[in-house]
């Protein structure tokens, strides 16, 4: 992985959990994952007319993308209903890059080697003790830590199918742009059909917020995939969790050491920005997603 590469990826796990870290002002989840998810949809079709169509091989990587990001929020909101944010969402990202090593080799035909494997091994154990550090003094919920392990496969999942389908688009920013539009488009149609009359004053309210958020969003991923297309992917799906390693762990580490336990709630803003060194890869995508 090139120097560049590198600093790319870097870059759009900072941006990832950036826009997370913005998204967390918005209370009601639906409206933020609409504005986040539909602001990603304009973004894309805004961008169509400027970028090439992806290649006819590249179209079934998109098409089962999308159905899979659907699949991972579903169970990524189920995760985190069931069980405490602290360790279901290092639980559902630490399992991904591991499993991205598994299919990259069996369908990439890519075997990272000695270094790149204990960088991998180190990024998955690291993320899973945070999990497992939480655990102590209580009985595990077997409930939420299987639905954590699922939402890991399916990030596993959308990471390797993406990785793929970018390559054989032949145009990096054609298949953002066609990836946005078609997975941005289900949950504001499911909720213009909860709210009908009342979409755009629900919406208003937090529309600038949620749209920065989209932007960044589009960003962060936009150049993980780019980087996929110039390095190997299980390299990069490890590299791409640091900011959620480091910054969990030490979240995970405070409550308990306070003998406190972390739940999955939604912080005030203020009390969020002035943890915001420690915490800011915890106002993570789960909470854009819950809509309790």
């Amino acid at each position: 992985m090139t120097p560049l590469v590198t600093a790319a990826v870097l870059l759009a796990a900072v941006t990832h959990a950036s826009w997370n870290a913005i998204a967390h002002q918005i209370t009601d989840k639906l409206v933020g994952f609409t504005l986040i998810a539909g602001g990603g949809a304009l973004i894309g079709l805004a961008m169509m007319p400027f970028v090439p169509v992806p290649a006819a091989g590249a179209w079934p990587y998109l098409i089962v993308s999308a159905v899979i990001h659907l699949v991972y929020y579903v169970l990524l909101m189920r995760s985190f209903r069931l069980g405490d944010f602290g360790q279901a969402y290092p639980i559902a990202r630490g399992t991904a890059p591991l499993v991205v090593t598994l299919l990259a080799a069996v369908f990439a035909h890519e075997v990272p080697d000695g270094w790149a494997a204990a960088g991998i091994a180190l990024s998955c154990a690291g993320l899973t003790g945070v999990a497992v550090w939480g655990l102590r003094g209580r009985r595990p919920n077997w409930a939420a830590i299987g639905a954590a392990l699922a939402t890991g496969l399916t990030i596993a999942g959308y990471t390797v199918v993406d990785g793929l389908g970018v390559r054989a688009s032949g145009a990096s920013l054609g298949y953002i742009a066609w990836l946005l539009a078609v997975q941005g488009m289900a949950i504001p149609a499911y909720a213009l059909h909860r709210w009908r009359g009342e979409f755009v004053p629900v919406l208003r309210p937090f529309a600038g917020v949620g749209l920065l958020g989209a932007a960044l969003s589009v960003g962060a991923y936009g150049l993980v995939l780019w980087a996929q297309t110039k390095a190997e992917l299980a390299p990069i799906a490890a590299l791409r969790e640091s900011s959620v390693k480091s910054c969990s762990c030490g979240n995970n580490f405070a409550g308990q050491g306070a003998r406190e336990v972390i739940p999955y709630a939604p912080a005030p803003f203020r009390t969020m920005k002035a943890r915001l060194p420690s915490t800011i890869s915890l106002a993570s995508v789960g909470d854009v997603l819950n809509p309790a």
